[in-house]
């Protein structure tokens, strides 16, 4: 990475932490998560059997590959596989593998916020998958968007998987889907998975694990805190919080401070009082239904082609395009 490109990540980093700590009430932004511990903290609760997403999202790319490559090969003489908040790839390698056996003509563009994340997909890339050309982007998704060719003639598909929707509002949403939309052809494509609402303990589960790994996730985000922008948090004072709203379909996630106390931020020349039982919001998870996504598409300028589902209707993946 480009000593610019770092120090403007950073000095962004800082300023959020800033307004998010110092706002009431007090959030951070759950991207600021993936460093290299959050990155492989992630791959071990897409591992726990109470982290359903994955292993359900897994089984719809598997079971529907040969049909939904056909459908994000059709009327493409070239074709962009790009793929939002990649990570380790492990689902999207489904529909590489699928997509090297038409021996059509594509490129896979990997777009990611963590270097390092993108470092790891790519290595293991050119180990399983020597022959495909890989383009990965390391920075926020609409400035890496703006890099990509894009005509009538080649055709960009664009994953976003995991349910990462679900991690805005719905004015947010509508405003990324709305962005995407905006520099759409015709014939282009956004391949989306959303979690699905179902019985609200097994959401629960799914975001406050026994293992105390989702907990590690969420507390990463101070000590990330602390190790770039030398603050002082103490993990130990603070607890992994998760609730949701089965009328809204929203889980959110929380560090609740258990303890009155005073936190140093030396780098950004702070100091952050938290009452006890104060909270940071850390993270929202939106679950939906097909009138939801619908809903989220029309406002975005956009409409649903088809959808997938796996055999519990715990998770789909909708295909969109222009209206």
């Amino acid at each position: 990475m480009e000593q610019n490109t770092i120090s403007k990540t950073q000095a962004q980093f800082a300023q959020d932490v800033k307004d998010g700590l110092m706002a009431s009430p007090k959030h951070l932004s759950s991207k600021y998560i993936y460093n290299q511990k959050g990155d492989m903290l992630f791959e071990r609760i897409m591992e726990l059997s109470e982290y359903y997403l994955t292993e359900c999202e897994f089984d719809i790319l598997n079971k529907n590959k040969e049909q939904i490559t056909a459908l994000f090969l059709q009327n493409a003489a070239s074709l962009n596989l790009v793929e939002l908040g990649a990570g380790n790839g492990k689902k999207t390698k489904i529909i590489l593998k699928q997509l090297l056996k038409t021996n059509r003509e594509f490129r896979y563009v990997p777009i990611d916020i963590s270097d390092n994340a993108l470092a790891k997909l790519k290595n293991s890339l050119s180990l399983e998958f020597p022959n495909i050309k890989v383009i990965p982007k390391q920075g926020t998704y609409f400035n890496m968007l703006e890099t990509i060719e894009s005509s009538e003639t080649i055709k960009n598909v664009i994953l976003f998987l995991g349910s990462n929707i679900g991690n805005l509002t719905r004015d947010q949403a509508i405003i990324f889907l709305a962005k995407l939309a905006k520099g759409m052809h015709g014939n282009d494509m956004i391949f989306i998975g959303c979690d699905q609402k179902k019985n609200p303990q097994t959401i629960l589960n799914a975001y406050n694990d026994p293992h105390g790994v989702t907990e590690a996730f969420n507390k990463n985000l101070l000590e990330r805190i602390n190790k770039d922008l030398n603050a002082n948090f103490n993990l130990d004072n603070f607890i992994h919080w998760e609730v949701y709203d089965p009328e809204s379909g929203t889980a959110k996630s929380y560090l609740v401070s258990k303890t009155a106390q005073r936190v140093t931020i030396e780098s950004l020349d702070l100091e952050i009082d938290f009452k006890a039982w104060e909270t940071i919001h850390t993270e929202i998870s939106q679950k939906y239904d097909d009138a939801h996504i619908a809903d989220l598409a029309q406002a975005a300028g956009l409409r649903i082609l088809t959808q997938f589902s796996d055999d519990k209707n715990y998770f789909k993946n909708y295909i969109l395009i222009k209206k």
